[in-house]
């Protein structure tokens, strides 16, 4: 899917994210649900803030994949965090996390601070929005 980056100058250049994205015409809108570090009987094992992000983020694009696209086909991201502060001080590993399954590609996307997860343990959970390309169109 190739998504049309929308970045108006007066808005000054992104750095890791793009303002807006606009997606072709023949495309079909995938809602991800909240993605968390849950394991596949509901519970969060993993306590590390920089492996809950790549737990998160490959349940993500994993959804992606099923409906037949890829992390390039996300148009949206918002990330739900416990704690800024931790995110901010970890950016360089969750960068290196984020090129591992996202390559270099940036969709818009916003972080929240929340205070509290469904799962107690839970300290980030994304959700996306992707266009897959439909092909019989």
């Amino acid at each position: 899917m190739t998504y049309e980056a929308i970045n108006p100058e007066e808005l000054g250049e992104p750095r890791g994210w793009t303002n807006g994205m606009l997606a072709p015409a023949n495309g079909r809108i995938l809602f991800v649900a909240g993605q968390d570090a849950a394991e596949r009987d509901g519970s969060v094992t993993e306590d590390d803030f920089v492996e809950q992000f790549s737990i998160a983020l490959h349940k993500a694009v994993t959804v992606v994949r099923e409906a037949g696209g890829g992390p390039e086909d996300i148009g949206r991201l918002t990330l739900f965090v416990t704690d800024v502060a931790e995110y901010r001080a970890r950016r360089g590993e969750i960068k290196e996390v984020w090129r591992s399954h996202m390559g270099r590609h940036y969709p818009a996307m916003a972080l929240v601070q929340v205070q509290a997860l469904v799962d107690p343990r839970a300290r980030i959970e994304l959700e996306a929005t992707a266009i897959i390309r439909d092909f019989s169109v």
